[in-house]
């Protein structure tokens, strides 16, 4: 990949340009943080024009290497006012990286009030108006339909929906995927700067793109076939996730007493049946039609953990079903109907918010009188209005920090504003950690230690005792930052934690592609490097250890079943960034 492009939309004028030599070893997250840290202002506003926007896929994106198909994207996050990396599946990060491009940049802003479609293809870049059709309130849906209809069925796209042309700051970006449908970046409102730089939709066309060139294709193919072998093997990535997606999660968060409901006062529901994944599984297969128990959200997907849920007809209504979405809306905010969640999931598709922001802005709502406890009418109702928006529909897509201080309320489940996702803290306290410590806000795909936790994956660590918590949290967040650097989706960690051959096949695919000679050692410093460029932009953009905290009401309102608290010191906590290297990590440097 030897292309660099800046896009500046103050002059609606681009440059393709070779990449900067520090960035020419890097990949994904590792690229957009560097940049991030390298070019913005960290005390500048979100949404004016010192906020850069950058996509870049992942140093094994456009190969053969299985489930390498994510984008990573970054800017300072509207939400948090912090360093943002969000990626995303869907068919953008494989074309681009076929196409030659190691990123594109997104920077400035027009003088005119006008949305615009940057298209990029093997010619260039252009820059046009948006069409009428797509904008004031048009659902994703129909975006991508029309704007694929325009450019070619098998473009690529990424699109601010209508919460992000109204800059709201739980607003994603939508990124289409294999057959039309949607994918998220989801976290952190970075489709809210998407639309403060008035560009309504990015375009890829990949026509005429070549293949990855391979330094020693036979090594590669043999490391590939070692890698899917070791995902599709274990119980979790080949088996568990394919048949019940990731609302596999709902009967085993239930029954360890960590699955946070009625915003966050207890941790288990009785009605957990209505809406686990096994539930999930078992109406997608009797109600047949268009549905899908199993489908990759990009292509080379192996692990399959997405879905096309249908309605009672056959009729397609959602894909990518997650857990977060169901927990928060189904146990945080006390819908007890998967139906009635599943629309709901499609409408926040559609609009573009954050499905976990809006769906614990939604529960904290709740408890605020602002919404009935349970009404899934009233919140479909409302994610609608977003694309008005209703200005209810503003404060529940500006997120849970802002509705919870609009309701003046005390227990509010942010950290760094970011609404924490659906594992309690204190009875899941490594993920705790993960949530305080991150520098992207609460955040579980950070550091997902439920797999040591819950899961027993990778380690044994109890889930109610503090024995190990810190040491298992800042290795899961070296180890996830260097995940998210290659391009591969979070959960082939299953495949490679417990399995030494898998993960040393992840580092050949590496080396086969580069012509490399990188070491697990290697790895780590990667990950470790990344995490210290996060912290410094955050650090200078005003952040102090005194954000990394967990909500107060955590350490005195104990969580049943078990009765637990939030019970790590500040000093304990601060421990978790503290990394046993001397000095500042090498970077991995790929070229």
């Amino acid at each position: 990949m030897n292309k660099f492009i800046r896009i500046d939309m103050t002059t609606l004028q681009a440059s393709v340009g070779d990449v900067p030599e520090k960035y020419a070893g890097l990949g994904g997250r590792a690229l957009t943080s560097n940049f991030v840290n390298d070019e913005v202002k960290p005390t500048c506003h979100p949404l004016g024009k010192n906020n850069k926007l950058i996509f870049a896929p992942g140093l094994l994106s456009g190969t053969t290497a299985p489930n390498s198909g994510r984008i990573s994207v970054g800017g300072k996050s509207p939400l948090t006012g912090g360093i943002k990396e969000c990626n995303s599946g869907g068919t953008m990060s494989q074309i681009v990286a076929r196409m030659g491009i190691k990123a594109f940049v997104i920077e400035g802003m027009p003088a005119e009030d006008k949305f615009y479609i940057i298209k990029i293809d093997m010619e260039g870049v252009t820059i046009e108006e948006a069409p009428e059709e797509i904008l004031g309130g048009c659902g994703n849906y129909k975006a991508i339909e029309i704007l694929s209809e325009k450019y070619g069925k098998k473009v690529a796209i990424a699109i601010a929906g209508p919460a992000g042309e109204y800059r709201l700051p739980s607003a994603n970006i939508s990124l289409k995927d294999p057959e039309g449908n949607i994918r998220s970046a989801g976290r952190g409102g970075l489709g809210a700067v998407l639309g403060s730089k008035k560009v309504k939709a990015v375009v890829i066309d990949g026509t005429g793109a070549g293949k990855i060139e391979v330094a020693d294709p036979e090594k590669f193919r043999e490391a590939s076939k070692v890698f899917a072998k070791a995902l599709l093997d274990h119980p979790v990535a080949g088996q568990g996730l394919a048949a019940y997606g990731t609302d596999v999660l709902v009967n085993i968060l239930n029954e360890a007493g960590g699955l946070p409901a009625r915003n966050f006062t207890k941790g288990r529901i009785d009605y957990n049946d209505n809406i686990s994944g096994e539930t999930l599984n078992a109406t997608i297969t009797e109600r047949g039609g268009e549905g899908k128990v199993s489908h990759g959200c990009h292509p080379g997907c192996v692990i399959r953990c997405s879905q096309w849920y249908a309605d009672k007809s056959g009729k397609y209504v959602t894909s990518g079903f997650e857990y977060e979405t169901i927990w928060g809306l189904g146990a945080d905010a006390g819908i007890e109907d998967l139906d009635a969640i599943a629309y709901i999931d499609r409408a926040m598709d559609d609009i573009g918010v954050d499905s976990i922001e809006t769906a614990v802005a939604v529960a904290t709502a709740m408890e605020g009188g602002l919404i009935p406890w349970g009404d899934g009418k009233a919140v479909l109702e409302i994610v609608k209005d977003m694309a008005k928006p209703t200005p209810l529909a503003r404060i529940i897509g500006s997120g849970a920090a802002v509705v919870g201080k609009t309701c003046g309320l005390f227990r509010v489940p942010v950290v760094k504003n970011q609404a924490i996702p659906a594992y309690d803290p204190r009875s899941v306290k490594g993920i705790g950690l993960t949530y305080a410590t991150t520098p992207m806000g609460a955040d579980h795909t950070a550091g997902y230690c439920i797999s040591g936790n819950i899961l027993k994956v990778g380690a044994d660590i109890d889930p109610l005792k503090k024995d190990g918590q810190i040491e298992y949290a800042r290795a899961m967040q070296i180890g996830t930052a260097a995940i998210d650097s290659t391009g591969m989706c979070l959960f082939v960690y299953f495949g490679i934690a417990d399995n030494p051959a898998g993960f040393q096949a992840l580092i050949d695919m590496i080396n086969a592609q580069y012509g490399l000679a990188l070491t697990a050692d290697d790895v780590n410093k990667l990950g470790e490097s990344v995490l210290k460029v996060e912290l410094d932009f955050n650090k200078r953009a005003g952040f102090t250890r005194e954000d990394d905290r967990l909500p107060e009401f955590m350490e005195y309102e104990p969580l049943s079943p078990h009765n637990v608290v939030w019970d790590f010191t500040p000093e304990e906590i601060d421990q978790v960034m503290n990394f046993d290297s001397e000095g500042e990590s090498e970077e991995l440097r790929i070229s």
